[in-house]
């Protein structure tokens, strides 16, 4: 038995009752009492002295009605309950207060009322806002469903009764295009990407996806969301491991494969003076006497068969201010081919060219375009066809036949035998077997219409692999004669018209998948009339290192995601499939064929530079991130010769420092010129250019602000000149402060061992000491007599290695007879089967490591050696490394760099030796430089 609780209980007061009596019980339903008592006024003001106040008489019965008339609505609310109040406890909610629709039917009539005398706040349905991604999505799908209903009726009802009988068809409306032509209302105006689907669109509003982007986010590691690259958001590098197997499959056997519709489009259209104008303007040809391009070297890019790549620069800037690398394309035109031998008619014909950039200098070729534009007339049509055209890039020597197993063109039934064969598409099909591109004309182009290749996946390629026999004389003939110079007529993707047609009669997966499966087993479906036709153009470049072409595919940016994804399950002739590649992979292609990749190395861009600035900020908090332990202190760095200090930002290809010298600093009146830096107090990183003392720049060179060097030097001090432009024929009609302050972008060999790598610094051989000199060039004659005994004294070093491998046997053979076989618990019959199992690699191992005299390799020319020669010293400093890695395509440690040609004599040009050292290290190796 529970005990009894200590709780004190309520005492309740007896209270009197309206009969005065005591009662203990309290009070039931005081409202509905409050409610049922009615107030009155007395009479006895309005009667005084026996006379009667008339007007208190019917003030006072005017506010006794009013009173019987609030009872009586008191009591009837008080009386009745809400419609929320009469379901079930079990269907009650909290919202049924203020929602009709949370009531049952029967009562939601009488709840509306309710909520109308009472003015409560109702939802409306139809302007709620949804609270969830599917509600939002379902809301904008009935939008869009509803207008595009209502604008189907109304336009039925606009159409006559003859015109419904004949089947009149309703033309789409086209989107509206954003020109930039002089005193049009859309000057100037970029266009947008396109709108995304209702579940993505939350994630594409500060980037832009490309077509492929669910691709590549499933397989690849992409941009950050909240840093993206270019406002895109791009692919970096596969998930897998990658850099061997692509260049394998660049190289040897294979192919790679990106996704490059990120790169940007722009359209010009116009009178060819007026085009021609605007190109030579911006630098186009400006590097090569005008009879090569414009005229003899360039009619059959201006026909619209080849394609060129070039700098394009800024207004009247050549050869300082580049802009960017461009590719430009001519249409084709009829009427120029027409009137070609009379120039004056050909220069008046209306033609059409697209020039595709890299998207970190698209805004300003697009700014300096509308600059010149402008001073046009009648004027140039300039169009942003960014998200308009989409492209893929393949390299390898399966480019060629996966393409061929994709792209299936569409052949005009009409023309004869001969006539198709020599067309751009019959000449296609008949490339199979080639397996470079590179082996084409130069820049070649392909301009024709191909079908959904989503019908015809999975791919077969077994009509591509047979080898018929006299294929390859065939394929010989045609490169030679190369009849797309005579046939290629003016390409589809030019017209904006085909590129919405071909996007818009695109089926979807679902009608494909009915259709395969209507066809018969192993066959694939019959093509229909409403089968889109896909306008291409193909463009094979060549690399001028040599080596593996390349293959870009343009096509409109609705349309890559299909041939996309049946390229990459295309089964190759080597085996497997194509590759794909990110960013990584494309600056990893571009560095083993010994070119540059824009932007990151060409700093004396305005793009270059900016790339440089986000790659040294991300090296410094990598550094920052490190403990003080296991990070290199810069300023103890030492350069031998009592140098001490890293010669400016160590994380940084610090160009302020090279163009301008080391701080000047001001001590007692004096100036003077250190590199020593010094470190603050405070823990962090370590600045260079802080001193204690006052610093000051030189009188003659600004210096720029900022510390770190996230600020551009001037233009005109930091300009980027093309390496085969830097010293034209007509270069000496040129200033030569134009020239003196360009930067060159150079490719870097090591001769002897080492690798280079970015904001490694370049020094050209010291001049300051004739001997110091020399020490560096008996490096090369070391290096070079190496190489050649090494290659001379090939037979006689094998026959030494044997003669040698024959005595060591003997010789072991001589200690084993001594020690019983059977006998293993000695340490001498140990040894002895450890020698005997080892014997071919010990020879080979020891064997190797000598030179041809028989000793090992220890000369005073090695590096590390106490005779080694020191770097020279900053006055020598020519440039930095941008990018630098072990070359899988020569063997040898390989890297890009730029260097300032006001410090390269005019007498070094070209094949010269310079010194390269790593940043934070002390140890210098002699490298060649080439310009490219």
């Amino acid at each position: 038995m529970s005990p009894p609780s200590r709780k004190r209980k309520a005492i309740v007061e007896p209270r009197q009752d309206s009969s005065n009596r005591t009662s203990s019980r309290p009070q039931k339903r005081p409202r509905l009492q409050e409610a049922r008592q009615i107030a009155v006024q007395t009479h006895d003001k309005a009667l005084k002295d026996g006379e009667l106040n008339v007007e208190k008489f019917v003030a006072a019965r005017e506010w006794e009605i009013r009173a019987l008339q609030a009872g009586m609505k008191d009591a009837k609310k008080v009386l009745s309950t809400r419609a929320h109040q009469g379901v079930p406890r079990d269907l009650r909610r909290r919202t049924a207060s203020h929602n009709v629709k949370r009531v049952p039917k029967r009562l939601r009539e009488r709840a509306r009322k309710e909520m109308l005398e009472d003015n409560t706040p109702t939802v409306n349905s139809r302007t709620r806002k949804p609270r969830t991604s599917r509600a939002r999505i379902r809301l904008e799908t009935a939008k869009r469903l509803h207008d595009l209903a209502r604008h189907k009726q109304a336009t039925k009802e606009a159409l006559t009764g003859e015109q419904i009988k004949a089947g009149v068809e309703v033309v789409a409306r086209k989107p509206k295009v954003k020109t930039s032509v002089k005193d049009t209302p859309t000057a100037g105006v970029l266009s947008g990407p396109p709108k995304p689907a209702a579940k993505f669109r939350k994630r594409q509003i500060h980037k832009t996806w490309l077509p492929t982007h669910i691709f590549h986010s499933k397989r690849a590691h992409m941009t950050t969301p909240k840093d993206a690259l270019w406002r895109f958001a791009i692919p970096l590098t596969p998930t897998e491991k990658s850099y061997r197997p692509t260049h394998r499959a660049s190289a040897l056997r294979g192919a790679v494969a990106w996704d490059m519709s990120y790169m940007s489009t722009i359209s010009l259209e116009g009178i060819l003076q007026d085009i021609i104008g605007v190109l030579w303007t911006m630098g186009v040809g400006a590097g090569d006497p005008a009879d090569r391009l414009w005229l003899e070297k360039g009619k059959r890019w201006m026909d619209g068969t080849r394609s060129w790549e070039g700098w394009m620069y800024e207004r009247n800037g050549w050869p300082t201010d580049g802009i960017a690398p461009v590719t430009i394309v001519w249409s084709p035109s009829q009427q120029y081919q027409a009137h070609e031998r009379k120039m004056s008619y050909a220069l008046r014909a209306r033609r059409r060219l697209i020039i595709r950039v890299h998207p970190s200098a698209f805004l300003q070729l697009w700014t300096e375009l509308l600059d010149v534009v402008k001073d046009r007339k009648p004027g140039v049509k300039v169009e942003d066809l960014r998200f308009e055209i989409g492209s893929i890039e393949l390299t390898g020597p399966g480019s060629t036949e996966a393409l061929l197993g994709v792209l299936k063109p569409i052949t005009d039934s009409k023309a004869d035998e001969a006539r198709k064969a020599d067309s751009p598409a019959g000449v296609w099909t008949r490339l199979a077997g080639l397996t470079n591109p590179a082996s084409l004309p130069a820049n070649v182009i392909l301009g024709f219409s191909v079908s959904d290749p989503r019908p015809r996946h999975p791919p077969s390629a077994a009509s591509q692999r047979a080898s018929s026999p006299g294929a390859e004389e065939r394929l010989l003939d045609v490169l030679a004669r190369w009849p797309p110079d005579q046939t290629q007529t003016p390409p589809a993707l030019f017209e904006r018209d085909a590129r919405l047609a071909a996007a818009r009669q695109l089926p979807s997966q679902k009608a494909i998948n009915r259709r395969k499966a209507g066809a018969a087993p192993g066959a694939y479906p019959d093509p229909l009339p409403s089968d889109p036709q896909i306008p291409i153009l193909l463009i094979a470049s060549r690399p001028r290192s040599g080596g593996q072409g390349t293959w870009t595919l343009l096509l409109p940016w609705q349309c890559v995601p299909p041939v996309w994804y049946v390229l990459m399950h295309y089964p190759l002739a080597s085996g497997g499939s194509v590759r794909f590649g990110g960013l990584n992979e494309k600056r990893q292609i571009a560095f083993e064929a010994g070119t540059p990749w824009f932007p990151a190395d060409y700093p004396g861009t305005k793009a270059g530079w900016e790339w440089e600035a986000k790659e040294r900020e991300k090296r410094k908090q990598e550094w920052e991130k490190r403990p003080k332990g296991k990070r290199i202190e810069w300023s103890s760095v030492d350069l031998g010769g009592g140098r001490k200090g890293e010669i400016g930002l160590g994380w940084a290809c610090d160009w302020e420092r090279l163009m301008y010298g080391p701080p000047v600093v001001e001590v007692e009146g004096t100036s003077t010129a250190t590199t020593k830096p010094t470190q603050k107090k405070k823990s962090g990183p370590v600045e260079v250019e802080e001193a204690s003392v006052t610093t000051k720049p030189t009188p003659v060179k600004k210096r720029s602000k900022e510390k770190d060097g996230s600020k551009a030097p001037q233009k005109s001090k930091a300009g980027h000149t093309q390496a085969q432009e830097t010293l034209p024929r007509s270069s000496q009609s040129l200033q030569a402060n134009e020239l003196s302050a360009a930067i060159i972008t150079v490719k870097i060999t090591l001769l002897a061992r080492g690798t280079p790598t970015a904001c490694a610094r370049i020094y050209r051989l010291p001049t300051t000491s004739t001997e110091f000199r020399q020490k560096w060039l008996q490096l090369k004659q070391s290096s070079s007599s190496s190489s050649s005994s090494s290659s001379s004294s090939s037979s006689s070093s094998t026959t030494k290695i044997k003669s040698k491998s024959k005595q060591w046997k003997s010789k072991q053979q001589q200690q084993q007879q001594h020690v019983r076989i059977g006998d293993q618990s000695t340490p001498e019959a140990r040894r002895a089967l450890a020698a005997s199992l080892l014997i071919g690699s010990r020879t080979s191992n020891t064997l190797l490591d000598m030179d041809s005299s028989g000793t090992g390799s220890g000369t005073g020319s090695s590096a590390g050696h106490a005779d080694y020669p020191v770097v020279p010293g900053e006055e020598d400093l020519i440039g930095f490394v941008t990018t630098g890695s072990f070359s899988l395509a020569e063997g040898t440690g390989v890297g890009i760099g730029s260097i300032l040609s006001a410090k390269v004599a005019r007498k070094e040009r070209g094949r010269e030796l310079c010194i390269v050292r790593e940043a934070g290290m002390a140890l210098g190796r002699l490298a060649r430089w080439e310009a490219v």
